[in-house]
């Protein structure tokens, strides 16, 4: 038997005024539309905001529905509008907050399972690793170089 080690490599901002200022605008685009999710089921909004290569920002917000789960989450919301509206330009940089509307947040909230491997497939198409900035509604901001840091083993087409 073989162990291997893996590691992951997160930098930290105390919050969001420490951020780039171009990074604390495009947070400040995920804020605001983080608050027009439509959460009316789990009263958690996320927004999600992409800076492509071209300089236009893409945006999008969580959508539940009654009929769990047929909802969709706020990153791929605004990467599938990317790839639909933009599909030959690269993803550059990505922010993420969320709100619950039951507790403060103040921990980073990272994307979920399903969202990492949509990031992932993107990644992989551009050949090229997409900046990942996440918030709760305050704190602390993580930021992750590449998906890679946050799915270190990433199934891809090349698996199948």
């Amino acid at each position: 038997m073989e162990k291997i080690k893996i590691f992951s490599e997160i930098s930290v901002y105390s919050n969001i005024d420490e951020l780039p200022d171009d990074i604390q605008t495009l947070m400040a685009q995920a804020i605001a539309i983080r608050e027009m999710a439509y959460a009316p089921y789990s009263h958690f909004k996320v927004g999600a905001a992409l800076l492509l290569e071209n300089g236009i920002v893409v945006t999008g917000n969580n959508q539940e529905n009654a009929a769990y789960p047929s909802g969709m989450c706020a990153e791929r919301v605004a990467i599938w509008s990317a790839g639909a509206q933009y599909p030959d330009k690269k993803i550059l940089k990505m922010a993420i907050t969320a709100r619950s509307e039951n507790h403060r947040l103040d921990q980073p909230i990272p994307p979920c399972g399903a969202c990492r491997q949509a990031i992932a497939e993107y990644e992989i198409k551009q050949e090229s690793p997409i900046e990942i900035y996440f918030m709760g509604e305050v704190g602390k901001v993580y930021k992750s170089d590449s998906l890679h840091d946050l799915l270190p083993l990433i199934f891809d087409s090349s698996n199948l």
